[in-house]
């Protein structure tokens, strides 16, 4: 998004355009042949959902609004989804998520690090709530987590620390229910760890390397994909 005047201007492609992307499939299809995409634009111009779609559907409700798509595709579970990228939305294929998760985490499962001091005690807090595979709303997280008023700050900001090091993924978008179980309001993002929706072995497949090894592996993608950007935005946008 570009800001023109005071107002938020979507930028994207027309249907016309061969690199238009016009439904949730073939959205899938691109994230893994690339490998993993932000949602929105960045400092990598072409690199995100935004530019490969048509900026008409945004925010639509139609089948071919981007903004639906993250839902289905956060339900789905072919594909990563969570804030991944300079703390903003964006999709990893599970090909490519063990070296995220490897490089992201320094080889560390959250207890190690907790133990190892590399972890806050809010980050604690929050993470504690999912190490038996368990699936929270945001809300019901903030509040079991002691965030909110009278307790600890910042819990959006610490959730998505949690994402950008890969121990939480958004796992579904759903409406709250009443006592009679009927759903109302807005959708509210649902999470997990990618553990409990991958398996373990699957997500730390990467392990076996060293971080940096799996920095290169994302480094040299990027490369191969926008071999004229700037080696520092790339880096930045990796890291």
């Amino acid at each position: 998004m570009e800001s023109e005047n005071g107002e938020w201007i979507m930028c994207g492609v027309s249907d016309s355009d061969p690199c238009c992307v016009k439904s949730v499939e073939a959205l899938i299809d691109r994230i893994n042949e690339i490998g993993f995409l932000p949602l929105f634009k960045n400092d990598i111009v072409g690199f995100s959902v935004e530019e490969m779609t048509n900026p008409n559907y945004w925010w639509t409700d139609h089948e071919r609004d981007p903004w639906l798509w993250r839902e289905l595709i956060a339900r789905d579970s072919r594909i990563a989804y969570g804030k991944f990228f300079g703390r903003r939305a964006g999709f990893i294929s599970l090909k490519w998520l063990p070296y995220f998760v490897n490089f992201r985490r320094d080889g560390y499962d959250f207890d190690s690090r907790w133990e190892d001091g590399k972890a806050t005690a809010r980050q604690k807090l929050i993470m504690d709530l999912f190490m038996e595979g368990q699936e929270l709303f945001s809300y019901e997280a903030k509040r079991m987590a002691g965030f909110g008023k009278g307790g600890e700050k910042n819990f959006e900001g610490i959730l998505t620390e949690l994402q950008m090091q890969t121990y939480l993924v958004t796992k579904d978008f759903r409406q709250r229910r009443n006592k009679n179980g009927e759903t109302y309001g807005w959708k509210i993002a649902v999470y997990s760890s990618p553990e409990a929706i991958w398996g373990y072995d699957t997500v730390t497949s990467a392990y076996s390397e060293a971080p940096e090894e799996s920095f290169q592996r994302i480094l040299d993608r990027m490369t191969e994909l926008y071999p004229e950007a700037d080696q520092r935005l790339l880096k930045k946008l990796i890291k």
